[in-house]
């Protein structure tokens, strides 16, 4: 630091040996008791140039910018107000020292002449030396203003510029005594996007200067959209030697119908004067501040080919009086006629510039100028301690006092509250949305407040847009349909490709239209769906029609039991029971009422007890019956044949009571193996949701595994049993109960395979009820076809239920065999 500041010593030294410039009056330059500085581009260097030497610099032979001239006279007009005030600063006077700053960087002796004291730059002095001025305003570009900056934050001299937004300005560690009077990029982008937004564009290009400025833009924009639908194919910049034909070229190639235009006035008259030329059509631009209010561009010839202007500017504020200065200076003659310069260049060159041009020119920025002023003018007060009709003046008045004060500022003007944050920026001011309209005006169409709150409006309704009435849109893809997700094609989000959202997902176009969302297991969605909708849940109530038929059959089925065992009781010592089973009848009975049981619990909403209850009773007692069965088989082939060859054993199965032990193990066998399938895998209910995509159907899953051992010991007993019964199939015709059992069994084999077939096939809620009807078909079987022919002789045929009649059987089947 110290070598650079050496370096600035030598410099303006030669400056000041090589111009020796007198101090005249001038528009430039105002006596005062306290000095205000000034930065203003009223001309522009438009190509950098080289020397090998410190050279003077002419400003006055550069291009000559009307409106920043427009607001170099705002603050003449804005310090001429305050003097002749006498509420503000009572008997103390500002005067300034205005730098026509055409370069960014090749024009420092007005610079130095503003850091300096009593002449001189100091740079190792007191920290608390008086300089020349109490604050700066300006300047205008980012640039210029990161260029001179450091030099004033040194000594905590207040910048407040009037146009510089780049947002690295708000880093108050770099730039602690730097305040603005405009919005920062960050602010204008913002707009823009919301512009975007509205009307719902997506494909955009961005054209932005190679300053710090269009940089900080660009940055800024980039940021902003990241999570939006809007995408950034193209950007450019635009420099002194861009090739608009290529870049141009480049854009239609793309189909972009909607160019921002982040550059400063000149750039972007030459953009947009070369799209004129190269015939560039039916596109919308959208401006930046810099140039939203031009008052050339919209004149132009065949301005109204290239498509619709929009743009976002500084809300106007009329200043009264300005005008009256305007012509009151004009009417004095050293406006560009000035003898001596005070800087060497500072020759404002606008005789050509009438009040009336001056006056109509973009008025951008100018109430940021004014409030600037009166902002320094406020702080100035503050540190004056100034009352009603005078001001402290035994006060030495330091920048960095006006800069405590500045950041404290609060007051209002032109019915503005011009006061900022901690950071410099403004809390004040809102921005315009304009549209350039035939007239070649700037007709205001919305706005955008930042303060107190935020708030935006455009009015769609007055734009007329190149394509006659239809607003234009700017895609890289067409939209999707709905319930269509997008897939992207290439890099950019925006292009993509559609496709139908299945079935069991959705689509969220406001949350992620790139994705086809899953639905929850209770909800369901139709392809193509942008919802989802929740699933009917299914099972079959007790007020079910099958089901009330089901359950009366078993209620049936009990009844019936019931008055066969009364009518077994009655008629026990008769042949006809005593060859049914006798006492084993009233078990299997008895059994078989108690399976119906599990009938009932095949209805209502499943539950864990009710899916082990539709498995428990039936099980367990079917056990039982299918065992009595085998046992009464066996018999039945034991008497008429095993008992002739094999003696011995009948002696010992009638002995050993062998038909309870093998019905006993039986039961006790499947009672163990229930026990442990329980134990390690219980029935438990289940929703299905694979087969319908808009139900649940409720149900109970059995794992077979854990059941494996009992449902092989039913298979088992079958199997016996019609082994059994299978042999007996040439006993005597009217002595049939084997074929009785035979024929029982085969209903039962019958009616399981015919449920299995249908289990495979169908998966709705009524499985539920031809399970149960499978399972009182199975008890049916057995209560139809094996005991109610019996009930039927004992009722009806009673001569067949008589001694002589079985003995007759018996002696008869015997003869048969030993012949």
């Amino acid at each position: 630091m110290r070598p650079f500041l050496l370096c600035l010593c030598v410099l303006e030294s030669l400056f000041r040996a090589s111009t020796q410039c007198t101090v005249p009056a001038s528009e430039f330059q105002q006596e005062g008791d306290y000095l205000i500085g000034g930065l203003f581009d009223i001309h522009h260097v438009s190509a950098h140039v080289y020397h090998n030497r410190p050279e003077t610099f002419n400003c006055s032979s550069k291009p000559f910018i009307p409106s920043s001239y427009r607001r170099f006279q705002l603050m003449r007009f804005a310090v001429a107000e305050i003097n002749n005030s006498t509420n503000l600063l009572p008997n103390v006077s500002l005067g300034y020292e205005i730098f026509d700053h055409c370069s960014e960087n090749q024009n420092f002796p007005g610079i130095f002449n503003l850091v300096s004291v009593n002449g001189s730059i100091q740079p190792w002095g007191d920290s608390h030396k008086v300089t020349k001025v109490i604050a700066v305003v300006g300047p205008f570009s980012s640039t210029e203003a990161l260029t001179v900056a450091p030099l004033f934050m040194m000594d905590l001299i207040p910048m407040v510029s009037y146009g510089a937004a780049k947002s690295a300005f708000s880093e108050k560690i770099k730039f602690p005594s730097f305040l603005r009077t405009v919005h920062s990029n960050k602010d204008t982008i913002e707009v823009i996007v919301k512009i975007i937004l509205h009307f719902n564009w997506q494909w955009i290009a961005f054209l932005n200067s190679g300053d710090d400025y269009g940089k900080d833009g660009l940055a800024m924009f980039i940021e902003r959209i990241k999570d939006t639908d809007i995408c950034l194919p193209v950007t450019k910049v635009l420099i002194d030697d861009t090739n608009y034909s290529q870049m141009f070229k480049q854009i239609e190639a793309e189909r972009i119908n909607v160019i921002v235009v982040f550059a400063p006035e000149m750039d972007a008259e030459a953009l947009i004067m070369a799209a004129v030329q190269l015939n560039v059509t039916n596109k919308v631009w959208i401006a930046g501040d810099t140039w939203s209010l031009n008052d050339m561009l919209p004149r132009e010839k065949g301005i109204k080919n290239i498509g619709t202007v929009l743009g976002v500017s500084q809300s106007i504020v009329t200043i009264p009086g300005f005008s009256d200065f305007i012509y009151s200076s004009k009417r004095q003659t050293h406006c560009g006629i000035a003898r001596r310069q005070t800087f060497c260049n500072q020759v404002c060159n606008c005789s050509s510039l009438s009040a009336e041009d001056l006056i109509s020119t973009d008025p951008s920025f100018s109430f940021p100028v004014y409030s600037a002023v009166y902002a320094v003018a406020n702080a100035l007060h503050n540190v004056l301690q100034c009352g009603a009709d005078q001001c402290n003046d035994s006060i030495t008045v330091y920048p960095h006092m006006v800069l405590a004060e500045l950041k404290k500022c609060n007051f209002t003007i032109l019915n503005q509250s011009i006061h900022f944050d901690e950071n410099g920026e403004p809390k004040f001011g809102s921005y315009s949305i304009v549209f350039w309209n035939p007239s070649g005006e700037a007709q205001r169409i919305g706005y955008y407040n930042f303060h107190p709150s935020v708030n935006s409006f455009i009015n769609s309704s007055n734009i007329q847009w190149y394509t006659n009435g239809e607003m234009p849109t700017s895609r890289c893809s067409p939209e999707c349909t709905v319930g269509h997700a997008k897939h992207q094609d290439g890099k950019h989000k925006c292009c993509f490709t559609c496709a139908i959202c299945p079935t069991g997902t959705y689509v969220n176009s406001t949350e992620d239209p790139y994705k086809c969302i899953k639905c929850e297991e209770t909800e369901w969605s139709a392809e193509g769906s942008t919802s989802c909708s929740v699933r009917s849940v299914e099972y079959i109530p007790f007020t079910d029609s099958g089901a009330v038929l089901i359950m009366l059959g078993a209620w049936a089925l009990v009844g019936i039991t019931l008055a066969t065992s009364v009518l077994f009781a009655m008629n026990y010592n008769t042949p006809v029971v005593r060859s049914a089973g006798g006492p084993m009848c009233f078990l299997i009975l008895g059994c078989l009422s108690l399976c119906s049981l599990s009938v009932f619990f095949y209805f209502g909403k499943p539950t864990v007890s009710f899916c082990v209850l539709r498995l428990l009773p039936f099980v367990l007692f079917y056990t039982v019956c299918i065992a009595c069965f085998v046992v009464r088989s066996f018999q039945i082939v034991c008497i008429f044949k095993i008992a002739a060859k094999f003696p011995k054993l009948h002696g010992w199965w009638m002995k050993y009571h062998g038909q309870w032990l093998v019905i006993s193990v039986a039961f006790v066998a499947q009672a163990l193996f229930l026990i442990i399938g329980h134990s390690f895998g219980p029935p438990k209910t289940y929703r299905d949701t694979l087969w319908y995509p808009d139900k649940i159907i409720l149900g109970c899953e059995v794992n077979l595994k854990a059941f494996s051992c009992s449902v092989m010991l039913l298979l088992c007993l079958s199997s016996l049993c019609f082994i059994f019964s299978y042999m007996g199939k040439d006993l005597p015709k009217n002595y049939n109960e084997a074929k009785a059992i035979t024929f029982c069994l085969l209903l039962l084999i019958l009616t399981w395979i015919i449920f299995a077939t249908v289990y495979v096939l169908y998966h709705g809620k009524y499985i539920q009820t031809l399970n149960a009807l499978a399972v009182l078909s199975s008890l049916y079987s057995f209560l139809l076809w094996y005991f109610l022919p019996k009930c039927y002789i004992i009722i009806f045929q009673h001569h067949k239920n008589t001694q002589q009649y079985f003995q007759g059987l018996i002696q008869n089947y015997t003869k048969t065999i030993s012949q």
